[in-house]
């Protein structure tokens, strides 16, 4: 078995030498860090652009091509949430609350080293994991029902309670209104239409890049303006010496395997995501961490957690899209249709009948992390230049992108209007010091866990004493309650010791 993974990646490899590939390798990375960088354009966009332009291409190098752009678009959103406080992608939500800090303080220089470095690591050690541990990765995946989903979802909320440390009430507050935002839409299974306000657009529920783009830029712009340029002083020069702090990383090497593991197994359960990843991962790391209180003020850990964690689901999500053909987030949904168009099956033959191809794709996913070091590097000392404008003409810049990426996601001036009003609501959180991040977090989660939990309603045909005897006599179900409980019992133990 070893023997044939070897001999399929030589061969992988051989095929890299290809220039074409290279180049388009190169291209992609490219084009996904732009893609990233820019709020409202996500991964799964930057995909489903370039799936229709590999038509012509062989299938390595049409899938070389996605994967970079998968590979670097995660990993951008970084920049934005870094240096303008808007994460680039859902994914880099967690990122920005060290990263800014970090930012303000003149320090974004050494934040986007963090990222860059730890992003390649995680992406690095997820595609490892895809390399050698698919199948089994994959049958683990199959064990999750629509129960263990929802309890998923659950131990996602109790992360608020770590979230909320400043002050548990107003978090709480917090995640209820983005449980309530949630809910917005068609139901998953009925269809019924709920606080729509009759808005066509908010039929298919509240767009969570618009959320993110609202409740991050627009306070930051009304803030910048009222200052009026006072921390645009403070946070020159800081572009220079950007490769040398990435090193830095490897002082916390037992976080970034934490992240990375998490990131890996949130990766390969299917509907999951990177933005959970980033969640957990934070909350993680924040919990054993010898000084939590110092995250969300510019912390190096926050940085690491998120980026290492959201990249390794690049690889995880790809397990059981290529072997048994579930794709574990959108963008390896739009991935698995690049896959179907150049006529291959996913499955577990897929490694041994289109084996050429595959093991090329998985190495060139190896290349991808390699080549958007340089390249983010690269567009980061140009983009590190923003913060150098006065805040009387960035605030405008900001708003404009803003603007430009909510239209872009429908072609639809409702959801900028949508992006505005949230944008209001943030700026009332952050006056009255209301926590955002839970808010995220409950629309993150929320969709899932209601729809997960009718999935599961279903199956037991409505009885709630069914579906409870079947999670509590589920071992992967008790071992997820556990760490839920766990979870929520830190939270309000750090609240009880704070108030003593």
């Amino acid at each position: 078995m070893m023997e044939q993974i070897f001999s399929s990646m030589l061969a992988g490899l051989t095929a890299l030498a290809d220039p074409m590939i290279i180049l388009l390798i190169f291209a992609g990375t490219v084009f996904g860090v732009v893609i990233g960088a820019l709020p409202g354009l996500t991964s799964t966009m930057g995909v489903a652009l370039l799936v229709p332009v590999t038509f012509g291409m062989s299938p390595a190098a049409g899938l070389a091509l996605l994967g970079a752009i998968y590979c670097s678009s995660t990993y951008s959103g970084a920049i934005s949430a870094i240096l303008l406080n808007i994460p680039g992608t859902p994914a880099n939500c967690c990122t920005l609350l060290d990263g800014y800090p970090m930012t303000k303080r003149g320090e974004s220089g050494r934040a986007i080293a963090l990222a860059t470095s730890a992003s390649a690591a995680g992406g690095f050690l997820s595609i490892f994991a895809l390399l050698f541990l698919a199948p089994p990765l994959a049958e683990f995946a199959l064990r999750f029902g629509a129960q263990e989903y929802f309890l998923l979802a659950i131990f996602g909320v109790s992360v608020i309670a770590s979230l909320s440390e400043r002050n548990m009430l107003k978090g709480l507050w917090s995640g209820v209104l983005g449980l309530f935002l949630s809910v917005i839409g068609m139901h998953p299974l009925t269809g019924d239409i709920r606080f729509t306000g009759g808005i066509a657009e908010l039929y298919n529920g509240l767009s969570l890049v618009i959320a993110l783009i609202g409740l991050y830029s627009i306070p930051e712009v009304i803030a910048s303006l009222k200052s009026l340029g006072g921390e645009v002083e403070q946070s020159r020069a800081v572009g220079r010496g950007i490769a040398g702090q990435m090193l830095e990383i490897f002082k916390y090497n037992l976080l970034l395997v934490k992240s990375t593991v998490i990131g890996i197994i949130v990766g390969i359960i299917p509907g999951a995501g990177s933005s959970i990843a980033s969640f957990v991962a934070y909350d993680e790391a924040k919990r054993s961490s010898k000084n939590p209180q110092i995250f969300g003020t510019g912390c190096a850990e926050g940085i690491i957690a998120s980026e290492t964690s959201n990249n390794a689901v690049v690889g995880g999500s790809l397990v059981p899209t290529l072997t048994l053909g579930i794709p574990g987030n959108a963008v390896s949904a739009v991935l698995l249709g690049g896959l179907m168009v150049h006529g291959l099956k996913p499955g577990p033959a897929l490694f041994t009948e289109n084996a050429s191809v595959v093991y090329t794709f998985i190495m060139s996913l190896f290349v991808s992390n390699l080549v958007f070091v340089p390249v983010g590097l690269f567009i980061a000392r140009f983009c590190v230049r923003l913060i150098e404008i006065p805040a009387s003409i960035l605030g405008p810049l900001v708003i404009g992108l803003a603007v430009i990426g909510s239209y872009a996601i429908n072609m639809s001036m409702v959801e900028v209007v949508i992006m505005l009003a949230i944008g209001l609501i943030g700026y009332l959180m952050k006056f009255f010091d209301v926590p955002r991040e839970p808010l995220v977090l409950g629309i993150v989660l929320g969709s899932m866990a209601e729809g997960e939990l009718a999935r599961a309603m279903s199956l037991v045909h409505g009885s709630v004493f069914a579906l409870l005897h079947s999670m509590f006599t589920s071992p992967l179900s008790l071992v997820i309650i556990f760490f839920t409980l766990l979870s929520l019992w830190q939270g309000v133990k750090k609240q009880l010791i704070k108030a003593k």
